[in-house]
C-alpha cells in the first residue's frame, strides 16, 4: 500500500514540474515535459510512430507493442494538455490524434514568437555596453549568455565574433588593451579574454 501510495506521489510530482505553457516558454516547457515524460517512461509515442493497424494476422508482439504505445500515447496527451491553457486547447486542431502531432501543432505557432525573440537577444547583444563599473567577468559572461540563447534559436555566433563583440563593448579606458590586441597575431578564446580582461580591470583599478 504505501509502495503504491509513493508512486502516485512520485507521478504527482513529476507532472507538477512541468510549468504551464506561456507566450514566453515554449523552449524551456518542450524540453521539461521531454524530460518528465522520459523519466515517467512514458515518452514511446513522441519517440516512434503508430504501428500500423491490428489484423487477424497480427503477431503477440504486434499487439503488445500497439497496446504499449496506444497508452503511451493516451497518457502524454492528458499530461501535455494538462500544461496547456485552456484557452489554447480550443484553438489546436481536432484532426491532431497523437502527442507528437499536438506538440508539433504547439511548435508552429511559436515560430513567430522566437524569430521576435532572435531579434530582441540581438539587439541586447550588439548594443551593451560595460560602465567600467561592476564586475568584468559577470558582464562577460552576460554577453555569452545571450549569444547561447541564439545559438539555441538556430542563430550561430562563432566564439571569435563574440570576442570581438565583447572588445568594442568596452569603454574607453580599455582602449590600449584593445590596441594590444588588435596587433597580436593570435585570437583569444572566451575563457583567454575573461583572464586578460580581468587581469586589465585590475591594473586599471590600481593606477
Amino acid at each position: 500500500m504505501d509502495s503504491v501510495a509513493n508512486d502516485l506521489t512520485n507521478i504527482t510530482a513529476n507532472i507538477n514540474n512541468i510549468s504551464m505553457l506561456n507566450d514566453t516558454n515554449f523552449k524551456s516547457w518542450k524540453e521539461n515535459l521531454l524530460i518528465v515524460l522520459g523519466v515517467m517512461d512514458l515518452d514511446l509515442a513522441l519517440r516512434n510512430d503508430s504501428s500500423p493497424p491490428l489484423t487477424d494476422q497480427s503477431t503477440s508482439d504486434e499487439k503488445r507493442n500497439n497496446e504499449r504505445w496506444e497508452r503511451s500515447n493516451r497518457l502524454c496527451l492528458m499530461i501535455i494538455k494538462k500544461a496547456v491553457p485552456e484557452a489554447f486547447r480550443g484553438t489546436m486542431s481536432e484532426t491532431t490524434v497523437t502527442a507528437k502531432e499536438f506538440i508539433q501543432d504547439i511548435e508552429k505557432r511559436f515560430v513567430q514568437n522566437e524569430k521576435t525573440e532572435v531579434s530582441t537577444l540581438l539587439t541586447c547583444l550588439v548594443s551593451m555596453k560595460y560602465s567600467g563599473k561592476g564586475n568584468i567577468r559577470e558582464y562577460i559572461m552576460e554577453m555569452s549568455h545571450l549569444t547561447s540563447k541564439l545559438n539555441a534559436l538556430k542563430l550561430k555566433l562563432s566564439e571569435e565574433l563574440l570576442v570581438h563583440l565583447i572588445l568594442i563593448s568596452l569603454p574607453t579606458q580599455f582602449s590600449q588593451f584593445k590596441v594590444s590586441y588588435n596587433c597580436q597575431k593570435e585570437t583569444w578564446s572566451l575563457n583567454e579574454l575573461i583572464s586578460h580582461c580581468v587581469e586589465e580591470e585590475e591594473r586599471l583599478k590600481q593606477e
